[in-house]
């Protein structure tokens, strides 16, 4: 990915924070602030027609906006410690595990910080290195 690619993909997410100028808006921001407080070197990514993705040696997580709430899936979340219990959507699957944030909800820093640190270690653990 070229760094006018991540321009881009940074670019259209703050996009879709201004168009929505509501609490949707506020809360993706807040959201993205934290997962870049947590890993520095996280990329931004723009997929699937308009969802803003985190990305750290694969897919961290997804900011999806709908009508009632922001949704944070995380890609590998049923394998990741949630002691905080913020997981509260898409506890079913295998592999996906989600955050629905509605209007007035808090999000709470430092056990979202802790799951995207644990998400990025869980990636870079199963990075393989390329074989050239």
């Amino acid at each position: 990915m070229t760094t006018s690619d991540v321009k881009s993909a940074s670019q259209l997410i703050d996009a879709r924070i201004r168009e929505l100028g509501d609490w949707r808006g506020e809360t993706l921001a807040r959201i993205r602030a934290l997962i870049k407080e947590a890993d520095p070197d996280v990329v931004e990514t723009w997929k699937w027609r308009g969802v803003p993705v985190w990305e750290h040696a694969g897919i961290i997580c997804t900011g999806e906006t709908y009508k009632d709430k922001v949704k944070v899936t995380f890609a590998k979340g049923a394998a990741l410690e949630d002691p905080s219990g913020l997981f509260n959507s898409s506890l079913d699957g295998n592999t996906r595990r989600a955050i629905d944030f509605r209007e007035g909800d808090t999000v709470d820093a430092d056990p979202l910080k802790a799951l995207i640190r644990a998400a990025v270690a869980l990636n870079t653990a199963k990075a393989r290195p390329r074989r050239g």
